[in-house]
């Protein structure tokens, strides 16, 4: 598909990543229409040059590529065949570019069900955070048929830096972004832990994150993460209830084979004590919360 064909792209869901998203191809070129559960969130995208559509079948009407960047399969379920829903409205030939983190047996059994509407489908789960899918620079783990990229053209490179082929059928994408969620939730995890340690210790949490971000123990999530925990702000970037479902999902992909995970079930479970102790939409660096007996930054 050229560029002049795709000059119309759909995006559904305007969260922390899909409003980067659904800016980076706007700069690219396209015309972008909209879908938010959110009214607000569309009409401001509108206001600043996008196209505002009232739901995922209108967005469908108007366009052949549909990316949807919602939080999870369930509501992935609701967008594509809901009322209103964009599956039934999708043209034969259209692509639907899920980008959710789901089980990787959905995604494949997704890709069936789009087939047998006459729709392509690509398996492409995101990561690099809001800031990167803002500047067009994010990471793209994708699965899909030959047909699929095509139909794509331009629009994975206008919103990704990276853009990893990974099969030619889905299933692929999903399971790549399981492992990478494994390691950002044991690594968030464990960086909470070091942290909360030194704050018990009685180290100065500035002086102890200056040396760990220029020492070996370091990693992006502590980097990253630790920093919001030194500012004492826990708005949500990537909440802590989004480990809850990943590294449940990394769980139970690894519960099917009886392959063992120690830390991802030590990490999931940390995760769970906050989500209940009151954090579960808090920034998920709010895990260190559940540590006992600490006097956090910002809390004075």
């Amino acid at each position: 598909m050229q560029k002049n064909d795709a000059a119309k792209v759909g995006l559904i869901g305007l969260g922390a990543m899909g409003l980067g998203m659904a800016g980076s191809l706007r700069r690219a070129g396209y015309e972008v229409h909209v879908c938010d559960i959110r009214v607000e969130a569309t009409q401001a995208f509108a206001a600043a040059g996008g196209v505002a559509c009232a739901s995922p079948a209108e967005v469908a009407a108007s366009c052949e590529v549909i990316i949807g960047v919602l939080v999870n399969a369930a509501q992935t379920e609701q967008v594509l065949f809901g009322e209103n829903g964009a599956a039934a409205a999708m043209r034969p030939g259209s692509l639907f570019v899920m980008c959710s983190t789901v089980d990787p047996n959905w995604s494949i059994a997704l890709e069936h069900r789009m087939q047998s509407m006459d729709l392509l489908y690509l398996d492409a789960p995101i990561s690099g955070g809001a800031g990167k899918a803002a500047s067009g620079e994010m990471t793209m783990m994708t699965a899909g048929l030959p047909a699929a990229y095509a139909k794509a053209g331009g629009v994975l490179d206008a919103m990704a830096a990276n853009v990893y082929r990974l099969g030619n059928r889905a299933g692929n994408g999903s399971k790549v972004k399981i492992i990478n969620q494994l390691l950002a939730g044991v690594h968030i995890a464990a960086a909470a832990e070091a942290m909360a340690l030194g704050l018990r210790e009685g180290v100065d949490a500035k002086d102890l994150y200056e040396v760990i971000t220029h020492s070996a123990g370091n990693s992006w999530m502590f980097e990253n993460r630790m920093a919001h925990v030194l500012a004492g702000d826990y708005t949500p970037l990537s909440a802590v209830d989004i480990f809850v479902k990943d590294l449940g999902l990394v769980l139970d992909t690894a519960r099917a084979s009886k392959f063992p995970l120690p830390l991802s079930a030590t990490a999931h479970q940390m995760f769970m004590q906050a989500s209940t102790a009151g954090h579960a939409r808090e920034d998920d660096s709010a895990v260190i919360k559940i540590f006992p007996g600490i006097e956090l930054p910002g809390t004075k």
